[in-house]
């Protein structure tokens, strides 16, 4: 998820050019590669594994950010739906880069941070690096994932373009760092079409060592 997700920086003002396709059919000048589905993918720096139903598209890394830990997908173009995936984020690190002067700062992780903790860090993302005008937390409660106690995230947020959406976050704070898979889109129709995709990529998520 490329303009409302994790690489929020310069992917608006790119992504109208980089999207000429949909449904996971491949996007068009470099910024997308294909993932093709019932394969297991490493996402983010290779720590993590997920295994796609179907076809997405990939952002190609360095393109839009230099966070190596997260990395996004999509099937019909960032400002419509996106799944995130963040493999081992460390301790003192960002989600996503941000400018120095900044006069917002989003918060760092911290390997001590508890669900409701991390959950306060994903919307700080949304209202600072975003500029969401609503954010609204619909559920926190504890899932398992990776094999460890984890926890899942279900928001909505309105941002400037009025358009309302919704994202399910699912993860898990594995020896200090966090390993997370976001799913956010519009609230009408695509969420619902890209949750069983996100779904069954929560459960075929493996941990690398």
């Amino acid at each position: 998820m490329i303009s409302r997700g994790l690489l929020l920086p310069v992917a608006a003002a790119l992504s109208l050019v980089a999207c000429s396709g949909a449904g996971g059919s491949g996007f068009g000048n470099g910024y997308y590669s294909l993932v093709r589905p019932a394969r297991v993918v490493k996402v983010g720096n290779g720590s993590l594994t997920v295994v796609p139903p179907r076809e997405w598209n990939r952002a190609n890394r360095g393109i839009f950010t230099d966070v190596r830990w997260v990395e996004d997908w999509t099937l019909n173009g960032p400002y419509l739906d996106g799944v995130s995936f963040v493999s081992g984020l460390p301790d003192d690190e960002k989600l996503i880069q941000q400018e120095r002067k900044a006069d917002r700062k989003i918060p760092k992780f911290r390997a001590s941070m508890t669900a409701p903790e991390v959950a306060a860090m994903v919307e700080t993302l949304y209202r600072v690096g975003a500029g969401s005008v609503d954010f609204r937390t619909l559920a926190l409660t504890p899932r398992p994932f990776l094999g460890q106690p984890g926890f899942q995230f279900d928001f909505e947020h309105l941002d400037g373009d009025e358009l309302w959406r919704r994202g399910r976050a699912v993860g898990t704070v594995v020896n200090g760092r966090l390993y997370m898979v976001m799913l956010d889109a519009a609230r009408s129709h695509y969420y619902g079409a890209a949750l069983p995709d996100f779904e069954a990529m929560v459960v075929s998520a493996q941990r690398r060592t």
